[in-house]
């Protein structure tokens, strides 16, 4: 079996469109539907059927998936590999993470060592950084790693905490502290149902019998911070955001009551190759968080 035409099934089940993978493979649609014939009558069975317009994966498509995702993982690692032993650096990094602001100071060291890697960041969900590195197109990962499954290896780098989070012109910036239970009456911004951190808010309120109902919903946590300094909305962010900032403008208050802490880790294939570029990042990572004060 060829890895060329492993390579076109692999990108109609990336895309779903045979005319959209055969531009992003630069052949034409044609010519892809006979290549995928071809792998369709090696295996005996065919790997997708189309319902209309639309490409569907078949059960006998979803196993070679599997197993040629795993393959060409495995070909990756023999060339990381075989690079180390040459004394060659690879050319980049493909991190994902729930907030680019758990990367940036290292991200900056990490480039003036290492200026001829390059780092390519992709702001995921957890749910989506997990399923990433599953699918092996990503080489780590930033996220809460306490509820993680066996199927990752993971590095702890710090214990997150939540802060509610208000205007310095707001009343309640002169709190010393505030109770859960009283965000109920207070408008809030908070990140949409999706997010983890918004998940961990939920359920530690659920806890308590209540729930919160945010006036307003943004996807990101400077989008957060930067409505809240200019309004009086309060919402509730990870100190690991806030300490990277200097922001005179807000107030950032503990909040008293089962908030629960969870760890962030870095994740990464089980058995995966540490190459210098990745161990180096690791390590970057952990100097970053001790310097920062923020520790396990």
């Amino acid at each position: 079996m060829e890895f060329r035409l492993l390579e076109y099934f692999m990108t109609i089940c990336e895309t779903l469109h045979f005319t959209k993978a055969a531009e992003k493979l630069r052949i034409s649609q044609p010519t892809l539907s006979h290549q995928i014939k071809l792998l369709e009558n090696q295996v005996g069975t065919p790997l997708f059927k189309r319902v209309g317009k639309k490409v569907y994966i078949t059960q006998a498509g979803k196993c070679l998936l599997e197993h040629a995702e795993k393959a060409f993982f495995e070909l990756e690692q023999a060339k990381i590999k075989i690079n180390e032993i040459r004394g060659l650096q690879r050319g980049e990094l493909t991190i994902g993470c729930s907030g680019s602001h758990l990367l940036t100071s290292t991200i900056l060291s990490f480039s003036r060592n290492y200026p001829n890697i390059g780092l390519s960041i992709k702001e995921l969900t957890t749910e989506e950084t997990i399923d990433e590195i599953l699918h092996h197109r990503l080489d780590l990962g930033i996220i809460y790693i306490d509820s993680l499954n066996n199927q990752l290896d993971n590095t702890p780098l710090f214990i997150e905490e939540l802060l509610f989070v208000v205007s310095e012109n707001d009343p309640l910036a002169t709190l010393t502290s505030i109770e859960l239970t009283s965000l109920q009456s207070i408008p809030l911004t908070l990140l949409p149902k999706k997010y983890l951190i918004r998940q961990l808010i939920d359920q530690s309120c659920k806890n308590l019998n209540f729930e919160l109902y945010p006036k307003i919903e943004l996807t990101n946590l400077a989008a957060l911070h930067q409505i809240v300094s200019k309004n009086q909305i309060a919402t509730i962010l990870p100190k690991s955001y806030l300490v990277g900032i200097n922001d005179p403008t807000i107030r950032c208050i503990p909040i008293v009551g089962p908030i629960p802490q969870h760890t962030v880790g870095i994740v990464y294939q089980k058995n995966a190759f540490m190459d210098t570029a990745i161990s180096s990042f690791i390590n970057s990572l952990i100097d970053t968080y001790k310097q920062q004060g923020i520790k396990l």
